[in-house]
């Protein structure tokens, strides 16, 4: 099961839904320890190539391997070890932050003072301990993404998907998330797939950045690579000129 220092590798990857065409032919491969960001307006086939890769839907065709497993054959195995925290995830409300993530420990075969070490540090790192034994259904929808992201990363998997992690985050928690997945990337060697269509946050938290659009993957680079080869300011920039939604500005108060 080696991978060869590669943790996503596609070739020629299709997801078709009756005559929509969600996923084009991708062409893809993610380094281990990396983080990648997939950047693509609402609807251009982000969530539904994560949901390939993580072993949830099999594709219309195409291959592509995970952890240098199979996505169609080894599902089962690729859900193990990995992470997954999707744009709309579910909650216990009726449990605390503490009961939430024993229960995803115990989903993932982790137990006693190993577990109970593992939740402590991250709801402290997430600035949750004075609020651990508090039901989630008090929480502020912040906190609550907090608590999911220590549960996607709570059982230390090889690779984590997130689709919008920062979605329902303040400045400051949004921040402290991009932060956790640099130390993480760093210290452990965590590969992160990240969707998102926040450019800045792409840019400060990802190292290789893939942009897709209408089901195709337009371009992948570093952010400074897409910005110098759109011959633009910034990520924002490069994204709107290459995805389109740029104002015209000259015109914006023409009727006046």
């Amino acid at each position: 099961m080696s991978n060869n220092g590669i943790s996503i590798q596609t070739l020629g990857l299709n997801k078709t839904f009756g005559a929509i065409q969600a996923v084009r032919n991708l062409d893809l491969e993610v380094a281990s320890g990396g983080r990648f960001g997939f950047l693509g307006p609402n609807g251009a086939g982000k969530t539904t190539t994560v949901r390939m890769l993580s072993g949830l839907m099999k594709p219309t065709s195409g291959t592509a391997t995970v952890l240098g497993m199979d996505i169609v054959q080894k599902a089962g195995e690729i859900k193990s070890m990995t992470g997954l925290l999707p744009e709309t995830p579910g909650l216990y409300s009726k449990l605390s932050a503490i009961e939430f993530l024993e229960f995803i420990g115990a989903l993932n075969n982790l137990e006693g003072e190993s577990l109970r070490r593992r939740i402590d540090s991250l709801l402290t790192m997430l600035g949750l301990e004075s609020r651990q034994d508090d039901l989630l259904d008090t929480y502020s929808s912040g906190m609550k993404q907090k608590v999911l992201v220590a549960s996607t990363i709570l059982h230390e998997p090889r690779l984590v998907f997130l689709d919008e992690p920062t979605s329902r985050l303040d400045p400051s928690a949004g921040a402290l998330v991009k932060d956790l997945i640099h130390v993480l990337a760093e210290e452990t060697e965590t590969t992160f797939f990240i969707c998102t269509h926040q450019t800045s946050f792409a840019e400060d938290a990802c190292d290789i950045v893939g942009i897709i659009n209408d089901g195709v993957l337009v371009t992948v680079g570093s952010p400074e690579e897409i910005v110098a080869s759109t011959k633009t300011k910034d990520l924002e920039d490069a994204y709107l000129k290459i995805v389109g939604g740029q104002i015209d500005r000259s015109k914006l108060l023409a009727w006046r």
